[in-house]
């Protein structure tokens, strides 16, 4: 009760604070906390399905990327906000349609499948812009960085607040206990790919929105971009840093990451990489349940 006690003031108190920022700071700060609010939505999706189930997905960039279009093709016929709605629902569509095949397999071959999947997408969506012969797309009359950070910073804690909801769920026992033993649960009567396909299509709905509102913060919309794989990537790092146990994982991550990653890119320019690299390497080695894992030792001391 006394740790749920400290997250409940610590999480009250990091939202004060990004309120604050978007009302007071400067656009430099602001552009920071926007990034930040940006990796916790997407680290936080991101965990529903991988971090409860076992699952470890490279695929995010996929719904990402999918969300980004769909605000593109739309924002020109629709209000702002239906858009975001278009976004998350082709993103979660996109789940639906390749996830049942996808989920079928595990361990390494799911991983490689979900990057092979974010591979074959982009390259589609390339085709398909070439073909209308569109090879960038300019976005006009997107909201200033506020209105957007505000939007952002909103699924950031809807995401959290999502990840906390479904944990003590049965809906997420279920998918613990996947991840647990996948064959003993699916032999006591856990609807095993009914759950792992509702947790793929619920980690899809955020990132669409979030690649929609990165696409509006950027002013225009490049398939390669939108479909970087590093996204995907950054994501699982994220995870590994903070530790995706519990809610507070991938924001701890997030925002260490975000920080630190601005702190070695202004300071080592050319040995940012590395560096991060072998940080990853460190964390894996000797905190294989991230900070947050730290946390809770010190807390059990």
């Amino acid at each position: 009760m006394k740790i749920l006690t400290i997250e409940l003031v610590a999480a009250m108190l990091a939202l004060v604070a990004a309120l604050a920022v978007g009302f007071s700071g400067q656009d430099y700060f602001v552009g920071i906390a926007f990034n930040i609010a940006m990796w916790v939505a997407l680290t936080q999706s991101w965990s529903i399905l991988s971090a409860m189930t076992g699952y470890v997905s490279l695929g995010h960039a996929v719904f990402y990327g999918v969300g980004a279009y769909a605000l593109v093709l739309t924002m020109g016929s629709l209000p702002l906000p239906l858009a975001l709605l278009c976004s998350a629902a082709a993103a979660a569509l996109i789940a639906l349609v390749v996830g049942y095949p996808v989920l079928r397999v595990r361990g390494p071959y799911f991983v490689i499948l979900t990057f092979g999947l974010a591979e074959l997408i982009k390259h589609i969506v390339v085709q398909v812009e070439t073909g209308l012969g569109q090879f960038s797309r300019l976005i006009f009359n997107a909201p200033d960085l506020r209105t957007l950070y505000f939007a952002m910073l909103g699924l950031a804690v809807l995401a959290t607040l999502a990840a906390a909801a479904i944990r003590p769920s049965k809906f997420g026992r279920g998918l613990v206990a996947i991840r647990e033993n996948e064959e003993a649960a699916e032999a006591i009567g856990v609807p095993v790919r009914r759950l792992k396909l509702a947790a793929f299509a619920l980690s899809a709905i955020i990132p669409g929105m979030v690649g929609g509102l990165m696409t509006l913060r950027s002013n225009y919309f490049e398939p390669q971009q939108a479909f970087d794989p590093l996204i995907s990537f950054t994501i699982v790092t994220m995870a590994v840093v903070g530790g995706s146990d519990r809610p507070r994982g991938p924001v701890i991550g997030a925002v260490a990451f975000v920080l630190l990653s601005e702190l070695l890119w202004s300071r080592f320019p050319h040995l940012y990489m590395i560096i991060v690299g072998a940080l990853l390497v460190a964390f894996i080695l000797f905190l294989p349940r991230g900070l947050s894992g730290l946390f809770e030792r010190r807390q059990a001391a």
